[in-house]
């Protein structure tokens, strides 16, 4: 289901993959450097609905407009909240789960009490820009009350995987899943002990496995 997602900023759009008889709906915004055809996002959206969880994936309204550079961070979060209203509408009361790749981990993270997520996932999660690991952004990843998930590969520029463990190390309601191999893209290298397909089946997984517990937890 393919749904325009009016804003003050201009139309979003929402691609949603439906499961028959769903426990969780997973609500995922796209990064800064591509959209929601990025493949962890493709992913998501073609096996979690056969495990009980909807998918609905976010195009903010620069993608869908032909812009090719990124709004800012407070407009890409405004349009954000601005859709939630429509986003609650498709949940119809099933737990809410937030999330996305890089810059749209970030908006679910700033964002994730004012849509009243129940958890949040975060697909390479950009913990500082490329070479400055003095600008983190670990605030922006600890602001959620709620279960967050990190799915971060173990090449990635943006913070590899065992640098956000270390950061988040002491921190009960962040989990890290390493992804071997992995750069920012969730690419791995011919040499790496997964694969394409495995990279995606880890992302699934893991992903799968942490709704299913907020589900539990929440009955």
């Amino acid at each position: 289901m393919d749904l325009s997602a009016p804003s003050s900023l201009g139309p979003g759009r929402l691609v949603v993959a439906a499961a028959a008889s769903p426990r969780a709906f997973l609500w995922l915004g796209h990064g800064a450097g591509g959209g929601i055809d990025a493949p962890d996002l493709v992913a998501l959206a073609r096996a979690l609905p056969e495990r009980g969880v909807t998918v609905a994936r976010y195009e903010q309204p620069w993608r869908v407009a032909g812009k090719r550079v990124a709004s800012r961070p407070a407009a890409l979060d405004l349009a954000w909240r601005e859709t939630a209203a429509l986003v609650r509408s498709l949940a119809e009361g099933l737990p809410l789960v937030v999330g996305g790749r890089s810059a749209g981990a970030r908006v679910a993270c700033r964002t994730a009490e004012e849509v009243e997520a129940v958890g949040v996932v975060c697909l390479a999660f950009p913990l500082h820009p490329p070479g400055r690991p003095e600008r983190s952004r670990l605030d922006e990843l600890l602001l959620p009350e709620v279960p967050v998930l990190v799915l971060q590969g173990d090449r990635d520029t943006f913070g590899t995987a065992a640098t956000v463990a270390d950061e988040v190390a002491g921190r009960p309601g962040v989990r890290v899943i390493p992804v071997p191999g992995a750069d920012h893209g969730m690419k791995p290298l011919r040499s790496s002990p997964l694969d394409a397909h495995g990279v995606a089946d880890l992302v699934v997984t893991g992903v799968a496995g942490f709704i299913d517990a907020i589900v539990r937890s929440e009955h």
